[in-house]
């Protein structure tokens, strides 16, 4: 068995592990890898730079997302994406989903601040950018299904989080969905939040993992989110290293929050099966993909 391979996903809590020792001191044979892609990964994508720039036109349709990525295999021993598209993937064995911690993000729907939309309802009929089977997709339609209905809410599927702040700066889209340190760049530079959302994020364990292993990876983080709770300001100067440094001049971390909060409590059989049952109901996924759910098999206890 090699060395249990971490990859950072656009947080603060792996940084902080590392920075502490906390994966040594849990006994983790493991190695610290820096990973720069956001929400999803594809072929062309290998630089923390966003995939789309204002040179781009048309604006492409980007098909692909965080689901997609872990079918593909992702180069780490543990990753997280949204509860959604992790649940769907274990449930479509390409891992195993772990069932004893999850985490929570803040995000939103953002406009400009020159947009006329200042109220959810003029977002109907209005396309917001999102990630494909990614967190932002399943987050926006959760959120603006039950203001608009579902006739009204319309989707631009553009690429992962980086991208959608590119787009948003370069004014190329009207409204868009943004989490974490994207979504403070946005705040600082005077854009508007029009709806505030926010979504679980899940763990995909690798089968060449051993849940030992992940135990000690999850008991590290969990140490290391203690360390935040009590001392943000010490820690928040991360958010930079999950950023590329074009935008480092627009972000002030002073004024920044912590972003996503790991919650240690069970990801429960009940959750697990209504979020299948919700992604079955708006059919968000082909039907080959979507195969009968069972926890069981599907999750880590």
């Amino acid at each position: 068995m090699g060395a249990f391979i971490i990859q950072p996903h656009s947080r603060l809590q792996e940084w902080v592990a590392e920075e502490k020792g906390y994966y040594a001191a849990e006994g983790l044979d493991y190695e610290f890898r820096r990973s720069d892609v956001g929400e999803f990964r594809r072929s062309d994508v290998g630089t923390q730079n966003p995939t789309v720039s204002s040179a781009d036109t048309p604006l492409a349709e980007v098909k692909i997302g965080a689901f997609e990525s872990m079918e593909a295999g992702r180069a780490c021993d543990v990753s997280s994406a949204c509860h959604w598209a992790v649940g769907m993937s274990a449930s479509a064995q390409h891992g195993r989903m772990w069932g004893n911690a999850y985490s929570v993000t803040p995000s939103g729907i953002w406009v400009s601040p020159e947009s006329p939309i200042t109220e959810p309802e003029q977002l109907a009929q209005t396309e917001v950018a999102v990630g494909y089977h990614s967190g932002s997709h399943f987050s926006t339609l959760q959120a603006l299904e039950p203001i608009l209905g579902p006739e009204n809410v319309k989707l631009k599927f553009v690429g992962g989080p980086r991208d959608r702040l590119q787009l948003l700066l370069d004014r190329r889209v009207d409204a868009a969905s943004a989490f974490g340190t994207p979504s403070f760049v946005l705040e600082q530079q005077g854009f508007r939040k029009v709806v505030d959302t926010s979504f679980m994020i899940g763990f995909l364990i690798e089968d060449s993992a051993t849940d030992d292993d992940a135990a000690k990876y999850f008991h590290a983080l969990q140490r290391a989110q203690r360390d935040i709770d009590l001392e943000p300001e010490r820690y928040k100067h991360y958010l930079l290293n999950e950023l590329p440094e074009k935008y480092h001049a627009m972000l002030d971390i002073r004024k920044c929050g912590i972003g996503e909060r790991l919650v240690f409590e069970p990801y429960t059989r009940e959750v697990f099966e209504q979020t299948h049952r919700w992604m079955m109901v708006h059919d968000l996924f082909p039907r080959d993909q979507g195969r009968e759910v069972d926890y069981q098999a599907a999750v880590v206890r």
